[in-house]
């Protein structure tokens, strides 16, 4: 059975990232950080429900990223696709040793402990806690303010959905 990995570990590692890469304000340029870290991010017409791949071999880590959605879940899949390149061993292989995870319909739902990690992972990547703790106030006067949450989903480039989450999550919703 597959556990989730602490969430402890997951802030650290995103942590991690943001400091190494001196990233202080929001939007985290997470296209930079996955190729400082030598990844080739591919932007390709992937078919169907498909939002995202991660595969690497000995040679090469490439993410891809499906050219057909909007720029904010494109950071969010790349996020999402370092969340598994950080966190899990990719259990998937094809041919000789390389590995392959897609990112779809069934992983938005995050039904499975890998697919749990890796949103957790771009989550915190993309809205760190520390930095929506001291936005919210600034932006947000109350639960129902839908153009402060349109404004600080903007800042942080990311969705009004995906914030309204990680802000519930956080429960930092005045």
């Amino acid at each position: 059975m597959v556990r989730l990995v602490p969430l402890s570990r997951i802030r650290r590692q995103a942590q991690a990232f943001l400091r190494e890469n001196r990233i202080h304000t929001p939007p985290v340029k997470v296209e930079t950080i996955a190729r400082k870290l030598g990844i080739t991010l591919r932007y390709e017409p992937f078919e169907d429900d498909i939002s995202g791949v991660l595969y690497r071999d000995r040679a090469q880590t490439i993410i891809g990223v499906s050219s057909f959605h909007h720029p904010n879940r494109q950071r969010f899949t790349i996020a999402h696709e370092l969340g598994h390149l950080i966190l899990h061993e990719v259990d998937v292989h094809v041919d000789k040793g390389y590995r392959i995870v897609l990112r779809d319909s069934k992983s938005s739902q995050a039904a499975d402990p890998l697919e749990i990690d890796a949103n957790r992972f771009a989550a915190e990547l993309l809205m760190p806690t520390q930095m929506l703790q001291k936005d919210v106030a600034h932006y947000i006067r109350d639960v129902e303010d839908e153009a402060g949450l349109d404004a600080l989903a903007k800042r942080y480039g990311v969705s009004r959905q995906a914030m309204a989450f990680r802000l519930a999550n956080l429960n930092l919703l005045p």
